[in-house]
């Protein structure tokens, strides 16, 4: 199917930067502009409906990830939902960390000082991660699903086995370079909290995300405020003592309704075909990467390859690139690209024509 037919994307332009910045479809763009008016008309009555509004963004998130709406928490972003989350655990929860991981998910551990270790994350991630947690046995894995410099991918059914041998293991993980491009069921994903921004793979803009957090870690979290009474207000009358802490004050019923159409979206076209649609394009352009030596050597060793790549030329021709209609960006010691649903064929042949102009021709 021609799911580039969704979106506006000029002729010129091949856009690979998704672990960037994604692309809204065409319909999300009306929506907004309807939202906006509605919003905003001096005789309407959204401005007055923002919590059943998050309520019905939740139950969309629910129906298509799989985790009870009371264990849903709309958040501006990733981070600010992680940092949430890891100021309700004890200072001396013993973090195992991924060496490189994004900033924003290791520095947070880091400046509040709670014990850590670092997991070398190479071809061998998955027996990395294992022989780790056996051996020094930390209270929480946190990981990236996707790691964001080199794509590198653990495989979401190791993560399963890993809570079936270690149960008391808290496993976090960012899953913001990877949900929106794969069925995904937290209940029996193994992971206890998981959450994403909108913007990159779920298609949906800034200002918005989400966290989802099973059963048992939700009583490990601000143990001693859950302990205590629920707000009495009656306009907080339905928040736990958790949506206290993860959603303060006021919500951007803009973004996270931008957010609600982009599930709405991905349900609507099957997280299944998409999948099917992506790896169809990876096996294209890892082919041709691979046959040019430009990926890197633990991403070719790995059997699971994600959708994000680190191609192997210099990032100094990043404005070269960008210029020719390329849309990238420089990271570690390549070109890094990511593979969605609006990109086509055409756009991994075009990719590779500009690699050889740039590269081999040179050469």
């Amino acid at each position: 199917m021609d799911y580039k037919s969704y979106f506006d994307v000029p002729e010129d332009i091949i856009y690979l930067n998704t672990p960037g910045n994604g692309l809204m479809p065409r319909s999300h763009h009306i929506w907004r502009r309807h939202r906006d008016e509605a919003f905003f008309a001096p005789s309407g009555v959204e401005r007055e409906k923002q919590g059943e509004f998050i309520a019905e963004v939740k139950k969309d998130i629910a129906d298509l990830f799989h985790c009870g709406t009371d264990r849903i928490f709309c958040v501006p972003n990733f981070s600010f939902g992680f940092n949430t989350l890891i100021e309700g655990l004890s200072a001396d929860t013993t973090f195992a960390l991924i060496s490189e991981d994004y900033p924003s998910l290791n520095y947070p551990v880091l400046s509040r000082g709670f014990p850590h270790f670092f997991i070398e994350a190479n071809e061998n991630l998955e027996e990395n991660i294992f022989n780790a947690v056996s051996e020094k046995r930390p209270h929480v894995l946190l990981l990236s699903v996707v790691q964001y410099i080199s794509g590198l991918q653990v495989d979401i059914s190791f993560i399963k086995k890993l809570k079936m041998s270690f149960p008391d293991l808290m496993i976090i993980g960012d899953a913001t370079q990877y949900l929106g491009t794969a069925p995904f069921d937290f209940d029996n994903s193994g992971f206890d909290a998981i959450g994403t921004s909108g913007y990159k793979w779920m298609m949906a803009g800034f200002g918005n995300g989400f966290l989802m957090i099973s059963e048992t870690f939700r009583s490990k979290i601000y143990g001693e405020a859950q302990s205590r009474p629920r707000p009495q207000e009656a306009m907080w009358a339905k928040k736990s003592i958790l949506d206290t802490y993860f959603e303060p004050g006021h919500q951007d019923t803009l973004s996270h309704g931008t957010l609600q159409q982009s599930i709405r979206f991905l349900k609507e076209i099957g997280l299944e075909s998409i999948q099917q649609h992506i790896q169809r394009l990876n096996t294209l352009a890892y082919g041709e990467l691979i046959a040019r030596d430009l990926i890197l050597p633990s991403i070719k060793a790995k059997a699971v390859k994600s959708s994000l790549i680190n191609i192997q030329i210099s990032p100094d021709l990043y404005p070269v690139l960008m210029s020719s209609g390329l849309r990238c960006f420089p990271r570690g010691t390549g070109i890094r690209i990511g593979i969605h649903l609006y990109n086509d064929e055409s756009d991994i042949e075009r990719l590779i024509q500009l690699i050889d102009k740039h590269i081999w021709n040179s050469k």
